[in-house]
This record gives C-alpha cells, sequence and structure tokens, in this order.
C-alpha cells in the first residue's frame, strides 16, 4: 500500500499586523506639534527637539532625514533658511523651508559635544554607525507621541512628513503646492498621501463662487 506525499503541516503564525493599525499614519495636529516641542525643550533635550523641528518643517522621508548631513542645512555659519537634498526613493532634488525656531534648535543641538567634528546632522552613539538609523527615529516618534497621550500606533513617521503638508491644505486646498513640497512626481500620488476625498473637494468647491 502506497502511502500518498502530504503537504507538510505548518504552524500557523500569527498575522504580522494582528493588532496594529495599519494604512495611513495620522498627521499631528497643531496642538499636538506644541504640546511635543515644550516636553522636549523643558527637558532640555537638544537633539529630539531639533530632529522633531526638521522633521516638520523638511517633510522628508524618513530615510533621507537621518542621513542628513550638517553641509546640507549649515553654511557661513549659520542655518539655510532654505536647503534641498535628493530624495533616496525617487532620486530628484527637493527643497524645503527651515523656519526660525527650527533653526534655533538646530543650533544649540550643534553645540552639543557629540556634533562637534561630526559630518552627520544626527549621529549614531556607535562608531560602526555614522547616523541614526530609521528604526531609530522611528522609536523617538513613538515616544514622543506617548508623551502627549497620543495611541503611538496611531502615528508614525510618515506622520511627520504628513503634518504640514496636511495643514497646508487644509487652509489652502492647494494640491499643486503639497505635491511640490512632498517631491511627489504625479499629482494621484499626492491625492493617495493626503486622503483627499470626494467631500473635501466639493468643500472647497463651494467656498469659491464665480
Amino acid at each position: 500500500m502506497t502511502i500518498a506525499n502530504l503537504p507538510a503541516i505548518r504552524a500557523c503564525r500569527p498575522a504580522w499586523n494582528k493588532g496594529r493599525v495599519v494604512g495611513q499614519k495620522r498627521p499631528l495636529m497643531p496642538k499636538h506639534v506644541w504640546a511635543i516641542r515644550v516636553r522636549l525643550e523643558i527637558a532640555e533635550n537638544h537633539r529630539d527637539l531639533a530632529l522633531f523641528n526638521l522633521a516638520i518643517d523638511s517633510k522628508l522621508r524618513g530615510c533621507d532625514l537621518v542621513k542628513l548631513k550638517v553641509a546640507d542645512i549649515y553654511a557661513s555659519g549659520q542655518v539655510k533658511e532654505r536647503a534641498s537634498i535628493i530624495q533616496s526613493k525617487t532620486q530628484r532634488p527637493v527643497r524645503f523651508e527651515i523656519t526660525e525656531g527650527t533653526r534655533k534648535s538646530i543650533l544649540l543641538w550643534m553645540e552639543e559635544p557629540l556634533m562637534v567634528g561630526s559630518e552627520y546632522l544626527w549621529p549614531g552613539r556607535f562608531h560602526e554607525r555614522l547616523h541614526i538609523s530609521t528604526r531609530q527615529y522611528a522609536r523617538l516618534v513613538r515616544e514622543w507621541v506617548k508623551s502627549i497621550g497620543l495611541d503611538p500606533t496611531s502615528f508614525g513617521t510618515h506622520s511627520m512628513r504628513r503634518t504640514k503638508v496636511a495643514h497646508i491644505y487644509r487652509k489652502t486646498g492647494n494640491l499643486r503646492a503639497v505635491q511640490l513640497l512632498l517631491g511627489h512626481t504625479k499629482m494621484d500620488s499626492t491625492v493617495r498621501y493626503l486622503g483627499v476625498e470626494l467631500e473635501d473637494a466639493l468643500a472647497i468647491s463651494e467656498a469659491v463662487e464665480i
């Protein structure tokens, strides 16, 4: 009697997203940004304050933010008001503003001993790591949102990228401006990224009289 070869029985693994909130991460509200800034200022955490502020201003992906070099944003003894980098994902340039508050926080961070002679703006704490990793950045974001009582599963590094552009879109309805700020090549990408719905479009249309 021959026995048919049956497929091996494998133990069922729990789904990777079990208990997690998946999909787009929510942008921070202005009151959340203010609350996190105040906590970091009180703690005199100069690195995290500079990183948080520049993440909001630059609207960069985490992979680009952690690899920023001092020369990208600093020249002639001062922090630039505007900077430009080549995005890792698209290999296209994107420009961003650095507001006065962010410039001040970066200057404070650059006075720290860890920054002496550093090529990177967010140097790693170990010799084999030139700069902080995207995983470390994600962990910091979770700590920031938890510190003000928010659910860390609802927010992530893309929350930082989306925060300012979401606010700009709500105030102006200007998708083209948001597309340029995010460095998107297609408007469809910007629409999906912001989660623009028909109700949003109708609300903008209703506000315009001809």
